[in-house]
């Protein structure tokens, strides 16, 4: 299973990155996790827009769904025609949440485009992968997911403050993407930080308390300063350890 980072920017797109946005791959399978602010142009570098099998979306904040809007034109209006319904997986309203989000547009007209459906317990296949999500800690309903394939497994926090439900959900992956939107510092300041975002060192923690062998931070806001975050994580976390960027590949 191939993971590459499109978008890794917190909760905007940054100079240097869109923002949340992964494209795994597996046996000549393709499924995208969110597909947030300015992502859909870099996405269509790594892949054939009409190539990819499921979009599933964390949660229905803009910065992890923006681009879903350009991603209906990209399918309804190419050159050679309207594309066959995808499979648009989100949290519960994600339906209305797309159409509205777009506008100029019908419930029926979308569901043309994308064949919309809610997450569910229990574990979801779309080709070689398996699927399973679980609520994590963020105002909106949101969601972890795991993914397997090929005997590897990897899991994608999405937005979430700490919870034991993402330590469980990534009980012994081969890779823990989680996001790390804060330094601890700054939590200080902020009365309902343990509802918004992991720090560095909280996403550290989860990480080695699930017994990950390899931690990708990623939802990096633009003002933060890299080498922090890095560091602030290292203290907490002996596996291999990086930060996303844009355009980062890495075989699971």
């Amino acid at each position: 299973m191939r993971l590459t980072v499109i978008g890794c920017s917190g909760s905007f797109a940054g100079p240097d990155s869109p923002a949340s946005c992964y494209l795994l791959e597996h046996d000549g399978h393709r499924i995208v996790l969110d597909l947030g602010n300015g992502a859909l142009g870099p996405l269509a570098a790594h892949a054939d827009l009409a190539s990819i099998d499921a979009v599933l979306l964390s949660h229905l904040h803009l910065d992890h769904i923006a681009d879903v809007g350009g991603y209906y034109v990209a399918r309804k209006y190419g050159p050679t025609g309207p594309q066959p319904p995808l499979p648009l997986v989100g949290p519960r309203g994600v339906a209305a949440r797309v159409v509205s989000m777009y506008g100029d547009t019908t419930p029926e007209a979308m569901a043309s485009v994308f064949d919309i459906d809610e997450h569910r317990p229990g574990p979801r296949h779309i080709g070689p992968f398996t699927i399973t999500v679980t609520r994590v800690r963020h105002p909106v309903t949101a969601y972890a997911t795991r993914v397997e394939a090929g005997g590897r497994t990897l899991v994608f926090s999405g937005d979430t403050g700490p919870t034991d439900t993402l330590i469980e959900l990534a009980r012994g992956v081969d890779l823990a993407l989680f996001e790390a939107s804060f330094l601890e510092d700054e939590v200080r300041d902020l009365a309902n930080a343990g509802d918004l975002h992991l720090t560095a060192t909280q996403a550290a923690q989860h990480a080695a308390a699930a017994g990950v062998e390899r931690l990708v931070l990623t939802h990096l806001v633009s003002w933060n300063d890299r080498a922090a975050t890095e560091a602030e994580a290292r203290a907490h976390f002996s596996g291999s350890l990086e930060l996303a960027s844009s355009g980062l590949v890495i075989d699971v």
